[in-house]
């Protein structure tokens, strides 16, 4: 038996959230295609043979001036020192810089590469690609290809991965999916909805509060509050008549929904609060959670 964590790293829209769900079967993480959408340490509880592997799944690494991703960063970062492993995600286009940049961080915990989204290139690619990693072989214990649509790679990796871990008893119930807070999951549903419904800008200047939630047997109760910067952004957000937030709340529920397996009733409320991303106890104690 054995039982660890493994953080993920790499840059922002390499996958790493997709892989999380993908290994668990199950959607727990924010996915978006644009940048910087993960701004929480999520994990994910996969249990695979007799082993129980907890995946980190971290805000993506990048260059910023900005207070709030300087913050994710670190964050990012701290979650190298605090792992068993250190699985480096990146996508077949990802430029060797990025890990290049990550072996700056002169990581102690050992590391491999998951080079993602292997679907989408040909053999010729792929080759070239891994033998671009291969130069710095002697700093990863790994390098595996994957491909979040193809269940053959999911064993590889999962074997791969348990190599590495220490043999431990189970920290947490073997039927627990995460030990993250189930608000914090379904505060980035919403997050997520906002990405999918909205302008470039909106979902940047935005951030979900959860202010009620309370679950009964057969429903689950929901209020939460967009923070967003300006009033115009507000009345974007809710829109005509109410129909930009209506639509954004008919997607979130339904997220959480299948997810929570019962009826959900969600409440959305806006709220601007300038410059909240330049706050920075709000964004450690509202938004990252420290």
């Amino acid at each position: 038996m054995k039982s660890g964590f493994i953080s993920l790293i790499g840059r922002t829209n390499a996958g790493k959230s997709s892989i999380i769900n993908s290994l668990l079967d199950e959607k727990i993480t924010l996915v978006s295609h644009k940048q910087n959408a993960t701004r929480r340490k999520i994990s994910a509880i996969v249990m695979y043979k007799d082993n129980q592997l907890i995946f980190i799944d971290t805000p993506g690494l990048h260059k910023s001036d900005a207070i709030l991703n300087q913050l994710m960063i670190q964050s990012a970062i701290k979650s190298i020192a605090d792992c068993d492993l250190i699985v480096f995600v990146a996508s077949i286009y990802d430029d060797m810089q990025n890990y290049q940049d990550f072996l700056k961080l002169n990581p102690k915990t050992p590391h491999i590469i998951v080079l993602n989204k292997v679907d989408l290139c040909d053999n010729a690619s792929l080759l070239k690609k891994l033998d671009e990693y291969n130069l710095f072989k002697e700093q990863f214990q790994a390098l595996i290809p994957f491909s979040c649509k193809k269940k053959a790679y999911k064993k590889i990796l999962l074997d791969e991965i348990c190599k590495y871990l220490p043999e431990h008893e189970y920290f947490f119930d073997p039927e627990f999916i995460t030990n993250s807070n189930e608000k914090e999951i379904y505060r980035d549903f919403i997050l997520e909805s906002l990405y999918e419904n909205f302008s470039d800008e909106l979902p940047y200047s935005s951030e979900v509060i959860i202010t009620r939630f309370k679950e009964e047997a057969q429903i689950l109760f929901i209020d939460a509050n967009i923070i967003t910067n300006t009033n115009s952004h507000k009345a974007m957000l809710i829109g005509k008549n109410g129909a930009s937030i209506k639509r954004l709340g008919k997607d979130a529920r339904e997220k959480i929904q299948k997810l929570a397996n019962k009826k959900v009733m969600l409440k959305l409320f806006v709220q601007v609060k300038k410059d909240w991303q330049k706050d920075q106890d709000f964004i450690k104690k509202a938004i990252l959670n420290d």
